[in-house]
């Protein structure tokens, strides 16, 4: 009894990690008593010499003399009940769809009328993929890798993302905008292309979805401030957005009510102007009121007074004198 307890072994993933595509068991003899375990979500692969010689895709937990070795018949020293015990591979596959999101490597150009080189954008989303073919996977890379992680197959995408995107690009969209509308038949365009480059490896591409285009963000802000530039139509109104909006985010420094009245009183212009564009009629109140027949011209010179020579309260001769030279009084 203590003989077959010290040389019973477990077969099971004993580095299992979540983006863990496929682990081997290797290197190790199977003896009496040893028990293979299986995970939910994992299917175990016994190997002879990169030969497939049984694939177990319950969970659970299986004795390895009367529940598993019936099935490795073949397998050398299992003939021999275990007395000299055997080296063998046990190559656990993890069965679940993953989920990956890609992102594009570099910008990708779309025609532009005034740019010769096209305009930049980029693209990010998701992309699915499972194992769906045990023996491609064997004979392409298991048999020379103990383990293959997510991580190895997301590089592989997306080094070809890039000029898969440019391709169904110059087939579906020419601008930013058809691009958008037809993101889903960009998405399986480039979902067959990639399925294609990894089928042999036996991996799959369950899905392929573009989220999003957008230009980078240089670009991105240039294109809103022109846009918001268009919309108001005049430089200086477009720095006087500027400044409220800096006043607004603290960018620019303001003395608390100075920095609200200005503000408030760029605003106020601001409203005025647009006003009289949609207006087109109405009175300009920066234009000089034009003097009516009525109101005298202030630029023409008012008619000089005539003076008495005689003194209104006495009747004397003045002549040319302030004063009356008689009764004292005021001329005027």
């Amino acid at each position: 009894m203590f003989f077959k307890k010290q040389f019973a072994n477990v077969v099971e993933w004993e580095e299992f990690r979540e983006d863990m595509i496929f682990w081997k068991w290797s290197n190790r003899e199977i003896k009496k008593g040893s028990k293979l375990i299986i995970q939910p979500g994992q299917d175990a692969i016994f190997l002879n010499s990169g030969r497939v010689e049984g694939i177990f895709k319950d969970a659970g937990d299986y004795d390895m003399e009367s529940q598993i070795v019936p099935f490795l018949s073949t397998l050398k020293g299992f003939r021999f009940g275990f007395n000299s015990g055997m080296r063998a591979e046990v190559l656990f596959v993890n069965t679940k769809e993953f989920v990956v999101k890609w992102g594009t490597k570099n910008a990708v150009n779309i025609p532009h009328p005034q740019l010769p080189g096209g305009i930049p954008i980029r693209a990010n989303g998701t992309f699915n993929f499972k194992v769906n073919d045990y023996i491609a996977l064997i004979d392409n890379i298991a048999g020379v890798k103990k383990s293959y992680l997510v991580e190895d197959v997301k590089l592989r995408i997306t080094s070809n993302l890039d000029q898969l995107l440019m391709k169904w690009i110059s087939k579906e969209g020419k601008d930013m905008f058809n691009l958008q509308a037809n993101a889903y038949d960009i998405s399986e365009g480039i979902k067959q292309d990639l399925d294609m480059s990894i089928f042999d490896d036996g991996l799959t591409i369950t899905r392929f979805n573009v989220m999003s285009f957008n230009y980078p963000k240089e670009i991105q802000n240039r294109i809103t401030k022109t846009a918001s530039h268009s919309m108001i139509g005049d430089t200086g109104k477009y720095q006087q957005v500027e400044m409220v909006d800096g006043i607004a985010s603290g960018k620019v420094k303001g003395g608390g009510a100075a920095a609200d009245m200005a503000g408030m009183m760029m605003g106020m212009n601001m409203g005025n102007e647009m006003m009289k564009q949609m207006n087109p009629n109405q009175t300009n109140n920066n234009q000089p009121i034009q003097p009516s027949q009525n109101q005298p011209n202030q630029n023409q010179q008012a008619a000089p007074e005539t003076k008495s020579n005689f003194c209104p309260n006495c009747g004397t001769k003045t002549g040319d004198s302030n004063f009356c030279s008689n009764c004292g009084h005021k001329l005027t």
